[in-house]
């Protein structure tokens, strides 16, 4: 068994390569925002790109989970009809989203409260570029084509912090640059990811093709929209309830969460197209169980981890500045719960099997619906006597309420036995850990600090074995797999 998820983790370590390299580096452009934008700019910024995310929603209407599930299970339809159909669809309406945003971009710019018009309009061309990569990327990931992948999300944040740090540092420009630059790499991966799937192309459009995917791809709008609330809407509804200063530091310190982020993301990838070819294995609600064991393990490490050391890696000085400027160290009480909340969400992304398996994607909607609006209720009620981190709060609300959500419907269509009394022990664990050292209210950047959160980090990992979280069987499995991995008998 472990030799599968062995497998499974490879791959998603392959696809992690575009993630960790490439989100490392694309959060190497937070301090670039923090020393050189106010918090007010970087605020303006936050909260144009949440109004991108629920747009980027309704511009791919699930067409790439759509060709994913058809092209995994192709009976009736050819493999190039299953490429080219969502592509041209994209390809139609991307174009005509576009141009009515462009034309619309001084009304919307008032309507929504963003500063200058020429955002909604660079935000158009991003929506448009970023739709064509939908299906290409999704080509990627079903052919296991997992280096490509990871090469071209690579390209495209290398073009995207190079063109940043030309316009921001060597032209002084402000916020203007975060726009331009998106627009650029975005347009130049586009192009590149279409060269490379052009051989799947026909011109052949099967209509009756197109209808099924439609029926199961348009459910993940209202899902999606739901779903991009929950990450965003927060920052509009701070804004509302703040000042543009507040969501800026909001923003930056919510970022500084993308550890976490990277170990779900690169999951995520790999995860799919791993239990769509393992589904019908005799052993596989096994096999998913223990995968999500050591999910949940390898993210309340990370979250141990990440949440004793944020106060010091935010004040590592560079160039006689500091890693993130100083004007934002005002939020750092939220990330330990930013990170709790990556925690549910990748309890959801493990839970959404039967639903996906069965087509049951009518019930996407229902979860990622209830968990957006205790997002916005929690905000509404929070924000004003919290601020800040009453929209993080919410945030870790709403993503609870996503994960069981969807739990109880996907264990109702393919039935999974977790191992939850493991589970309830690591993660009450990284709790209990995090809540000692916030208690010992340590001095950042101190020795005695340092040595002492190395000690809590090694206690956590130490105690996850000695509370047999992972069992002797388990140890003796994972090193045979491993064994195995590099070639020895």
């Amino acid at each position: 068994m472990l030799d599968r998820i062995f497998k499974l983790g490879k791959e998603a370590a392959i696809y992690g390569l575009s993630s960790i390299v490439g989100r490392f580096l694309n959060f190497l452009l937070v301090p670039l925002y923090t020393n050189y934008l106010a918090t007010a700019e970087y605020g303006v910024v936050a909260n144009t790109y949440a109004y991108i995310a629920f747009a980027g929603v309704i511009y791919g209407y699930g067409m790439d989970s759509a060709y994913m599930r058809f092209v995994a299970s192709l009976e009736k339809w050819d493999k190039k009809q299953a490429v080219s159909v969502p592509l041209v669809s994209l390809t139609a309406t991307s174009l005509l989203f576009s141009f009515a945003l462009y034309i619309s971009a001084p009304l919307l710019a008032d309507l929504l409260g963003i500063e200058h018009a020429e955002y909604v309009r660079y935000s158009a061309g991003i929506l448009f570029f970023d739709t064509m990569m939908i299906v290409p990327f999704a080509y990627l990931r079903m052919e296991n084509r997992a280096r490509m992948f990871a090469g071209m999300r690579i390209l495209s944040i290398v073009i995207t912090i190079i063109l940043t740090v030309i316009f921001l540092v060597v032209l002084h420009m402000k916020a203007e640059t975060v726009f331009i630059a998106g627009l650029i790499a975005s347009g130049i991966t586009a192009i590149t990811l279409l060269v490379i799937v052009r051989k799947e192309f026909t011109v052949h459009f099967s209509t009756p093709l197109y209808r099924e995917m439609l029926r199961f791809g348009l459910p993940y709008i209202p899902a999606g929209l739901a779903g991009i609330a929950i990450q965003v809407i927060d920052r509009p509804i701070l804004k509302a309830l703040t000042d543009n200063d507040t969501v800026g530091i909001y923003q930056a310190n919510y970022r500084l969460g993308v550890l976490m982020m990277l170990v779900v993301g690169m999951f995520d990838y790999a995860w799919r197209p791993f239990f769509l070819t393992h589904a019908k294995d005799e052993d596989a609600p096994k096999l998913f169980s223990k995968v999500f064991t050591y999910f949940v393990s390898a993210m309340m490490f990370v979250f141990v981890a990440v949440t004793l050391f944020i106060d010091d890696l935010v004040r590592i000085p560079i160039f006689g500045r500091h890693f993130i400027g100083s004007n934002y160290w005002g939020g750092l009480d939220i990330v330990p719960i930013v990170l709790l909340s990556y925690v549910f969400t990748g309890a959801y992304v493990n839970f959404v099997v039967g639903v996906y398996l069965e087509k049951k994607t009518k019930y996407l909607p229902l979860a990622t619906g209830a968990g957006a609006v205790v997002n916005v209720i929690a905000n509404l009620l929070l924000i004003p006597r919290l601020g800040m981190t009453g929209a993080a709060v919410a945030t870790l609300l709403s993503y609870v309420v996503m994960a069981v959500g969807i739990y109880f419907p996907s264990q109702r269509f393919y039935h999974v036995r977790y191992e939850w009394s493991r589970l309830a022990r690591v993660f009450v664990l990284g709790i209990s850990i995090v809540l000692v050292f916030l208690a010992m209210d340590l001095q950042p950047m101190s020795g005695t600090a340092l040595l002492i959160k190395l000690g809590l980090t090694a206690l956590f990992v130490t105690l996850v074995f000695v509370l047999r979280v992972f069992d002797n069987a388990d140890i003796r499995e994972t090193k045979t797999a491993l064994l195995k991995m590099f070639g020895r008998s």
